[in-house]
């Protein structure tokens, strides 16, 4: 099983992208976790060591995956 994690700020731009991505991979191939930046500050820093520079974006074998702009990961510290 492969982990995905998706990390949002919870803006609409992020929940729609949770809706439209995170939720369209395979539950038989990916793990996907959903981690709100907003409500969980003390996950910004793993997601900055995962490349993830701005939300929403999605965390697929270590490689970001950045999904519109919704918010910065510099705005939610």
């Amino acid at each position: 099983m492969i982990k995905a994690t998706f990390y949002h700020a919870g803006c609409p731009v992020c929940v729609e992208a949770e809706q439209g991505f995170a939720t369209a991979l395979n539950p038989s191939n990916y793990q996907v976790e959903s981690v709100h930046l907003g409500n969980d500050k003390g996950r910004i820093s793993e997601a900055e060591a995962a490349g993830v520079q701005s939300v929403p974006a999605l965390v697929i074998d270590d490689t970001p995956y950045h999904i519109n702009f919704g918010a910065s990961i510099n705005d939610l510290k």
